[in-house]
């Protein structure tokens, strides 16, 4: 798929993954639709991008209506031929911790950001490419989310993001199965140690010390390396229903 001329939806793109990937497909020739709820950061770098090639809408993934809304943003601009979910949210609680039983608020908003909000995400997107004229490859659009590899080596303290990741990471390949008949791809990148806002939230020593954990290339991975791929998938009409682990070859110890 040629990216240039194409519509794409990136959740979270207000920064980090998200961010980076929304200015990878500017870059190519693209035109992009932030969805995030941080609003005044989606508006700037939507400004910045440019008027009629990038849009901001303000969206809670988890919920149909913002969805629904940021999908008929995309079709008011063109073709929309992309969707890459980046939203996200990442406690730490352990299953039973100094105050008790783990919150059982927290485990269910997680799983409803990151796992019922990806989906929603791809069901909707997925209903209007399937209303498009094909590519000349017989595509009509290419879904890429985001899981983790905390969704295959958790560490202490991440059940509910790893039940979240795992879910994602769980649902790909029926979901690309579902649409191969409408000729759309499903895909989806876990990341390992990614130097993100949330990363980046935490102590330094904290930081270097994971930095040195990924065997090689032994530093935080960047937007960059997300987009980069993200880029690939879009291109390359032969990668579907699939995981791709990006970490540097880390595996995550239990704490």
């Amino acid at each position: 798929m040629d990216i240039a001329g194409k519509v794409f939806i990136v959740t979270g793109g207000a920064s980090g993954l998200g961010e980076g990937t929304a200015r990878m497909l500017v870059a190519n020739g693209g035109k992009v639709v932030i969805a995030d709820m941080q609003a005044e950061k989606g508006e700037a770098i939507a400004k910045e991008l440019g008027d009629g090639i990038a849009a901001f809408v303000k969206c809670d993934v988890s919920q149909e209506s913002d969805g629904q809304a940021v999908v008929a943003k995309a079709v008011s601009m063109g073709k929309l031929m992309g969707l890459v979910n980046c939203a996200g949210i990442a406690p730490g609680e352990k299953t039973i911790g100094k105050n008790g039983a783990h919150t059982l608020a927290t485990f269910t908003k997680t799983i409803t950001v990151n796992l019922v909000g990806s989906f929603n995400m791809i069901r909707l997107a997925a209903e209007a490419m399937a209303k498009n004229e094909p590519e000349a490859t017989g595509e009509r659009g290419v879904l890429i989310s985001t899981a983790s590899v905390a969704a295959y080596d958790g560490q202490m303290g991440q059940a509910a993001y790893s039940a979240s990741k795992g879910g994602v990471v769980g649902m790909t390949l029926p979901i690309a199965r579902d649409l191969a008949r409408n000729g759309i791809r499903n895909m989806t990148i876990a990341p390992g140690i990614f130097g993100t806002p949330m990363m980046f939230g935490m102590p330094q020593d904290v930081q270097d010390s994971l930095a040195a954990a990924v065997p090689f290339p032994s530093r935080l991975g960047t937007p960059q390396d997300y987009s980069k791929l993200a880029k690939h998938i879009f291109e390359n009409d032969m990668l579907n229903g699939e995981v791709i682990r990006l970490d540097g070859a880390i595996r995550l110890a239990p704490r």
